[in-house]
């Protein structure tokens, strides 16, 4: 399997490649260059897999020729090892509402299914083919305590990890910052994620200094986490149809990077019968204001209950792009050049036509999403997370009632502070959140500049003996 640049500049290379360059030397996403196909026949027979069986028959064509499958195999079990939940990602129902939980991880929330797969895949090529990785990655929410879970004590791997100061929940912010391992670094920025999503892409795109000091990119740039990210939508299928192939499924999905719904279009796209794709935002809402009229145009950056989705510019939306325009990558530059040069793109006509073929989409506010979690706690019991409630208000506005799959992106306790003004009690915390307040922690406070940043990569690591100084 070739993966090429959605920008088109880079010649094709290989899965293992892909996954240590992490953004494209062009400056654009790598995508595999043909999509596998899943026939009736595989459907059915992976509808009774585990997840982690599941895993290993999705995965493999995208790693052929380069990962042994026994290799693989071994990746999957020791990345779900550790999973709370001896389904991974359970699908649960209460009251008519199916839920996917993907919050059973380390850290709680669903980006654990693809940076524990993540950090072992690192390790394992590392290993193989030798040399060092300097990851730097940036965090709305909850990306970064699952990359430092992911990759805290792994040899030849130190991880730089870029929060927004005072953006990210209590809980979220103490999961990265009480990690005392030496290879993690943790950096809170004076500005928002998408301030630290652009410092991240500079450096990247700065080609020296990201081949001097051997940069990896852990956000969902990475096409290893679409990948493993892929597999629940597989998953959730076969629990619900049961493998019938003419059953299909739909998913409300909360989006912020748009990753995730991105793995869910792939996995459309490699034949899984899913009906409708359905997108929840918050009041950050670039991504349903472009669904719904062809306009893709940022705006502020709004501070919501929904930290993980307070992004305007999601970095996947390229890869969405490129599958829209067929694979044309002088179109994608086009529309990028617009965005850059006017602050925004548009598609015509015919494209927005497939878009809303594709997508449903749905902004949900604060006020709404305070009631989704009312609603629901008081027709089931059951506690939603504020990112999860935008997805079943979302599924709820555009029709789909109890015919979607909703994605639960987090634990509750992660959010304890929406939860309790949504019903006046907390959810119980799960073992790996409790405590995590009094705990000692470590980060370092500094400008949401480029330079600022760059310059404490470049200190860090000489003071490790790791770069050129080390040369």
């Amino acid at each position: 399997m070739n993966y090429v640049s959605t920008r088109g500049r880079v010649d094709p290379v290989g899965f293992a490649q892909a996954v240590m360059m992490g953004l494209a030397t062009d400056g654009g996403l790598l995508v595999p260059a043909a999509i596998p196909h899943v026939d009736a026949a595989r459907l059915r027979a992976w509808s009774a897999l585990s997840f982690e069986a599941l895993a290993l028959e999705v995965m493999s064509p995208f790693v052929e020729g380069e990962i042994p499958r026994d290799d693989l195999r071994r990746l999957i079990e020791r990345s779900y090892a550790g999973f709370t939940h001896p389904q991974v990602t359970p699908l649960i129902e209460s009251s008519g509402l199916k839920v996917l939980e993907l919050f059973h991880g380390p850290t709680a929330a669903f980006k654990d299914v693809a940076l524990q797969f993540l950090g072992n895949l690192f390790e394992y090529l590392l290993e193989r083919d030798g040399g060092q990785l300097n990851i730097v990655g940036a965090t709305s929410g909850d990306t970064g305590s699952a990359a430092i879970y992911g990759v805290r004590g792994k040899a030849r791997i130190q991880i730089f990890i870029l929060h927004p100061k005072g953006r990210v929940s209590p809980i979220q912010e103490r999961q990265m910052t009480t990690v005392l391992d030496a290879n993690v670094h943790n950096i809170a920025i004076r500005g928002t994620f998408d301030d630290g999503q652009r410092i991240v892409k500079d450096l990247f795109n700065d080609l020296p200094f990201k081949s001097a000091y051997q940069l990896g990119a852990v956000n969902s740039i990475n096409w290893a986490r679409i990948l493993a990210q892929t597999v629940y939508y597989f998953y959730a299928w076969g629990r619900v149809s049961g493998g019938d192939p003419g059953r299909r499924v739909s998913f409300a999905v909360p989006t912020g990077n748009f990753g995730d719904v991105f793995a869910g279009y792939l996995a459309r796209r490699m034949g899984l019968p899913i009906g409708r794709l359905i997108i929840a935002t918050n009041r950050n809402d670039i991504i349903t204001r472009f669904m719904h009229t062809g306009v893709y145009q940022a705006g502020a950056v709004y501070q919501t209950l929904c930290p993980a989705m307070d992004i305007q510019l999601a970095s996947n939306f390229e890869r969405y792009l490129y599958f829209l325009h067929d694979g044309d990558a002088t179109a994608v530059c086009r529309l990028l050049d617009d965005l850059q040069r006017d602050g925004r793109l548009v598609v015509d006509g015919a494209r927005l036509k497939q878009v809303q073929e594709d997508f449903a989409a749905a902004a949900v506010s604060d006020p709404q999403t305070l009631e989704q979690i009312r609603s629901t706690f008081a027709a089931s019991g059951y506690i939603l997370c504020p990112h999860t409630a935008t997805g079943v208000r979302a599924a709820l506005d555009t029709g789909a009632r109890d015919a979607a799959v909703c994605l639960a992106t987090a634990h509750p306790a992660k959010f304890n502070e929406a939860v309790q003004a949504a019903i006046g009690c907390t959810a119980p915390a799960p073992p790996s959140l409790q405590g995590l307040l009094e705990r000692e922690a470590r980060c370092v406070e500094l400008d949401a500049t480029t330079t600022a940043v760059q310059d404490h990569v470049r200190s860090t690591l000489r003071a490790l003996g790791i770069g050129p100084a080390a040369v």
